[in-house]
């Protein structure tokens, strides 16, 4: 029986790595088998890839730096995405292709027409079965992002790109309303959870 696919996406800040792990843990604990990924990563050539965008300072043209996050990503589902689910197993990914609607293309300028055609020639037949999009205001988010102590290069981007950027994701979440779920992530931990509670329990 094919596992259920689910992405985790948000601006920088908004708690992803944090509720990932209680996404894991919930459904471990009802018996199904977890693994969790992330983007850019989960591959040999997708880490490499998130050390040149995120740590790197080389200038990538916007269009360059969203090819090689399609290329990873096709990496990603033939090597890690793809099997696992054959398998049975719940795949939990850290960002997936709305990220890149929301970064290299509102927040970077890249066409959304030219990123649509490129999911469409990469992942046309799987689509995440929910996505989970946390969201906070970009202030918050920058304000969590500073406690880091090696902040990355979009992390250290201003506010008005995560402005866009935020805006970009709620947009996605409007068009794709049937499989993204806003979840307001400035709220207490145990508030989080008990929603995330009750949207995980209809797909279980």
């Amino acid at each position: 029986m094919r596992g259920r696919f689910i992405t985790l996406e948000g601006i920088d800040g908004a708690g992803k790595s944090t509720h990932l792990r209680w996404i894991a843990r919930f459904l471990m604990d009802h018996g199904r088998k977890v693994m969790v990924t992330r983007e850019p990563g989960g591959t040999a050539v997708g880490e490499k890839l998130r050390g040149l965008v995120l740590r790197g300072n080389h200038g990538l043209n916007p269009e360059t730096e969203t090819l090689l996050m399609f290329a990873a990503r096709r990496e990603h589902l033939d090597k890690v995405i793809i099997p696992a689910l054959a398998r049975g197993h719940w795949v939990l990914c850290d960002r997936f292709t709305d990220a890149t609607y929301a970064y290299q293309g509102a927040g970077s300028g890249t066409d959304w027409k030219k990123i649509g055609l490129l999911e469409r020639w990469v992942h046309d037949g799987l689509q995440p079965d929910l996505t989970i999009l946390l969201d906070v205001s970009p202030a918050v988010g920058r304000q969590r992002a500073r406690r880091r102590q090696q902040p990355d290069r979009f992390e250290r981007e201003k506010g008005a790109y995560y402005r866009r950027v935020r805006n970009a994701y709620l947009r996605r979440a409007r068009a794709n309303s049937r499989r993204v779920r806003v979840i307001d992530a400035g709220r207490s931990l145990p508030e989080i959870h008990k929603e995330l509670e009750e949207i995980l329990l209809t797909y279980c």
